[in-house]
């Protein structure tokens, strides 16, 4: 159940009482917006993020009625040296709870244990022939979206994808997802399409939940427009939608 709806300058929030109900409601928002995308096109490119938190959209977006064979995918960021045959990579994620459940039309991985910069120009390159329609992503402990932490954020960014150091926020939140064991053990450098890449989507779906995204969630829509909380971008975007559960929620909600 839908129990509020917000409005933060373009940014529209929706607030349901668990989160399958969030993962229901936002999945139905993005492939609404993909069939509008491939009747105008024939085809759509959507990017997706790789995390726990998109386990209820994602799950509902498989049940939804789209035609898969219609769709690009591209993901959004990567662990520099981690790839599909690593457990705790986001290529491995998607491929295991997406890519390998629908007959995509292509599939495109970032290739992060490849040579930085030529990873870069190689996947600069499928951005500018094709670039995204729909993006479907998180927001992070930090306020982060993809990989664009606080002090690498630049919403004029030049560039589609780049190098990146992550903050220990950043790292942590890894840990507290179940993906590493360990601060330690986290990768200290990832490759992100950058916030100007994932705002050129004409819709952007964004799935939240979890308390321990309150915070985030209440620097976002309350908090001073800037790189310091880059999830702020989302607000003045023309077509972004986020969908919360009563969790994430929890500050936003008097």
């Amino acid at each position: 159940m839908q129990i509020k709806r917000i409005k933060t300058e373009n940014l529209d929030t929706y607030v349901y009482d668990t989160r399958a109900e969030m993962g229901r409601a936002a999945a139905a928002e993005a492939a609404c917006a993909i069939r509008r995308v491939i009747e105008r096109k024939g085809s759509a490119n959507v990017v997706f993020a790789a995390a726990p938190s998109q386990n209820e959209m994602l799950e509902a977006l498989l049940a939804e009625e789209l035609d898969f064979s219609r769709i690009h995918a591209y993901h959004m960021d990567e662990y520099v040296g981690l790839g599909l045959e690593d457990a705790q990579s986001f290529a491995r994620y998607l491929t295991e709870h997406l890519f390998s459940k629908a007959p995509f039309a292509s599939v495109h991985l970032i290739p992060a244990k490849a040579d930085a910069e030529e990873a870069i120009a190689a996947y600069t390159a499928l951005l500018k022939h094709d670039p995204p329609d729909v993006v479907c992503m998180g927001i992070g402990e930090n306020g982060h979206i993809a990989f664009n932490d606080p002090p690498v954020a630049d919403f004029h960014d030049k560039a589609l994808i780049k190098r990146v150091a992550l903050d220990e926020v950043c790292r942590m939140q890894q840990v507290h997802d179940g993906c590493f064991p360990d601060l330690a053990s986290v990768p200290r450098y990832a490759l992100t399409l950058t916030v100007p890449a994932l705002l050129s989507a004409e819709a952007i779906i964004c799935t939240v939940p979890a308390a321990t995204k309150a915070k985030a969630v209440e620097a976002m829509l309350k908090g001073a427009y800037g790189e310091c909380c880059p999830a702020t971008a989302l607000r003045r975007h023309g077509c972004a939608k986020m969908f919360l559960d009563r969790d994430s929620a929890a500050r936003v909600l008097e």
